[in-house]
């Protein structure tokens, strides 16, 4: 898996074996960021937040392309710091939280993208959302991109307000901007 373009073009992620970690293809990545910026997104102003972040693969491609910072958050945290190694020269723009997203301690930072990609099928979804509401870690006017199975059926609050909808595969990610 690589990164598809930006600054580290062509840079090879480590992906471990196994079935515990889904990263995002590097196609779809390619498409959602043709997206983001059709969108108007200036990722030098971008504060990005990669939950559930496995590998970090769409965190690390927002880093290739001028993200100002980029937090990942999963309780393993080994395949993203063995990825966070190859971005020396990026170190002072990447944090890694080795939490879920429900016990993440109080932060003062809010985010302006947040890529969220939960294990498929197990409530988590819905859980991180509330939690990034109730720990205030979202910015107004955010873009949150959410990828689920492409049959999982979500309800999310009120306060994310749909603005595209994407299948790739068996995957679905669901675009919202986030209305205070």
């Amino acid at each position: 898996m690589k990164i598809v373009a930006g600054k580290y073009k062509g840079k090879q992620l480590f992906v471990p074996k196994g079935l515990d970690v889904r990263p995002t293809l590097e196609r779809t990545r390619e498409a959602l960021f043709s997206i983001l910026y059709s969108m108007g997104i200036n990722f030098a102003d971008i504060d990005v937040l990669d939950v559930f972040a496995g590998t970090g693969s769409f965190g690390f491609e927002a880093l290739s392309r001028g993200a100002k910072t980029v937090t990942f958050i999963d309780i393993d945290t080994k395949p993203v710091l063995k990825n966070a190694a190859l971005f020396e020269k990026e170190k002072n723009k990447i944090e890694i939280i080795k939490s879920d997203i429900a016990h993440i301690k109080y932060r003062h930072k809010k985010y302006n993208l947040i890529f969220m990609d939960a294990p498929y099928g197990k409530g988590l979804t819905e859980l991180a959302v509330q939690s990034l509401i109730k720990k205030d870690l979202i910015a107004e006017n955010a873009l949150c991109l959410i990828e689920t199975r492409k049959d999982e059926n979500i309800s999310f609050p009120e306060c994310f307000e749909l603005c595209d909808q994407r299948i790739y595969a068996l995957n679905k990610i669901e675009f919202f901007w986030y209305k205070k």
